[in-house]
């Protein structure tokens, strides 16, 4: 419950703070957010291409992080620049249907993100339990329908949340004290009873992250199961180094999500300025990180990349 002594209408405009405590340092935060929003844009697009172009990989897992990719390349171009609007510019005024805009987009492709690395862990599990009907159970028709679940479960879970911050009639601030318009930062600051949006939040997150974390975790404690039992130590390393790839990027996406939650449930308060810069995580690392982990642990793909350097250096 929030309770407003004095108070504003709905604004036509919010002053996005960035990050609160540390406005003398943007220049030095810029530098990091340019260098992640380059090599996230280099890195994803590189992935894209080459999975276009080289026919042998053509196949479930790639397809899968060809969307991996897709979304990532998407997250961080609504996200980004913004900041670095607000960095460099001081660019911090933001309309309020651009803040509905934001608030429905960010969220939405971080679900589809969270959707598509279960879909990979479903990928890993037949992959070792199924390997002979591997290409029959992820068809490509498979693939068209995990894609649109993961499509329809952002949009159905996401698009409540534009349409109940437009009914907030009173604020107590029309400054969110964020680099973005979170949902739940534009909640906090408005006036009246937000026991209903912040029951809503909680849904979303459960039935994102926390659904697909239970579900990955499941998988890969029976692919881990299964890959123990083979009998060839080759074969048995081959199967754990591509698992390890997979499990470093689930790692790196849901470590800052799980910490947040974790910290707010066992009362610990993070400096206001920690907690916008560990929130600023879920969208930053992830996509710059994909590109490199399976870029490296993919042969075909190391192979284009040496052959690019190896045309330049000629």
């Amino acid at each position: 419950m929030s309770s407003c002594n004095t108070s504003i209408p709905q604004p036509l405009v919010f002053v996005l703070a960035g990050t609160p405590g540390l406005e003398s340092s943007y220049s030095w935060f810029s530098v990091p957010f340019f260098l992640v929003f380059v090599i996230t844009v280099i890195g994803n697009t590189a992935i894209l291409c080459i999975i276009r172009v080289e026919k042998s990989l053509h196949e479930p897992m790639f397809l899968l992080l060809a969307m991996l990719s897709v979304v990532d390349l998407s997250l961080v171009s609504v996200t980004v620049p913004r900041m670095l609007g607000i960095f460099w510019m001081n660019a911090e005024e933001i309309s309020f249907n651009a803040c509905l805009t934001q608030m429905f987009f960010i969220p939405s492709f971080y679900v589809m993100e969270s959707g598509i690395l279960l879909a990979m862990a479903f990928d890993r599990f037949v992959a070792i339990w199924h390997p002979l009907r591997y290409t029959t159970i992820l068809a490509n028709n498979m693939l068209v329908k995990m894609a649109l679940a993961v499509l329809a479960r952002a949009v159905a879970l996401l698009t409540p949340a534009p349409i109940l911050a437009k009914r907030l009639e009173s604020f107590r601030t029309h400054i969110i004290a964020y680099s973005y318009c979170a949902y739940m930062a534009v909640v906090q600051i408005a006036c009246g009873d937000i026991s209903g949006h912040i029951v809503y939040g909680l849904m979303v997150i459960v039935a994102s992250v926390g659904f697909d974390l239970l579900f990955i975790i499941l998988s890969y404690g029976l692919i881990l199961h299964a890959v123990f039992q083979i009998p060839s130590c080759e074969a048995r390393g081959k199967a754990l180094s591509t698992c390890g790839c997979h499990l470093c990027v689930i790692a790196l996406f849901y470590s800052p999500v799980v910490f947040s939650v974790l910290a707010q449930i066992l009362g610990y308060r993070m400096a206001p300025y920690l907690q916008i810069i560990i929130d600023n995580l879920y969208f930053l690392v992830p996509p710059m990180v994909n590109p490199l982990i399976y870029g490296a642990r993919t042969k075909q793909m190391r192979e284009w990349v040496l052959r690019i350097f190896h045309c330049h250096g000629d």
